[in-house]
């Protein structure tokens, strides 16, 4: 027990870490793929924030989720809801992830990890994790899940998560 212990430390972070649903997500600023600046206050100004984070641009699990969140956009915009993805890949990387899979969403370029380290997102096995949270317009977290290998699931949890929220 005391060894798989040790050994989760190395390669993920504690679950208790994570922001949990029903807390209130810190602002946080970080570049589009545009090279603009996002600052999530100012969307959630405009209304409930899908934000999920993936491990890298233009893999096959993460193009995958990406691509379902394309094809759900206009459900997620008839919803008045705005689509995040975060990952560390840089500003470059993710005009180009964009422009190949016309991704017409926000990417944010998260370099450093500081708004995965803020939300707590775990690593599974040294990789970033893969979660998607549900904010309300407060910035509260609605719902959250957490998959590697399930991609085009967040889309669906995000958007039964968004359906019960404006009932």
């Amino acid at each position: 027990m005391l060894i798989t212990l040790g050994l989760f430390g190395l390669f993920g972070s504690d679950a208790k870490s994570q922001i949990a649903t029903g807390a209130t997500v810190p602002d946080f600023s970080l570049q589009d793929q545009n090279g603009q600046t996002f600052k999530l206050s100012s969307a959630l100004a405009k209304g409930p924030v899908v934000v999920y984070f993936y491990p890298k641009d233009d893999t096959p699990g993460c193009t995958k989720e990406a691509c379902s969140f394309r094809d759900s956009f206009s459900e997620f915009q008839d919803a008045g809801v705005q689509v995040v993805g975060i990952s560390s890949d840089d500003v470059a990387s993710h005009k180009k992830f964009a422009e190949k899979y016309k991704l017409p969403f926000t990417l944010l370029s998260d370099t450093k990890g500081d708004v995965r380290k803020l939300f707590g997102v775990p690593k599974t096995m040294m990789i970033p994790g893969r979660v998607t949270y549900v904010l309300d317009s407060k910035g509260k977290v609605v719902h959250q899940f957490n998959s590697m290998n399930q991609a085009t699931q967040h889309v669906e949890e995000a958007m039964e998560a968004i359906k019960k929220l404006k009932a």
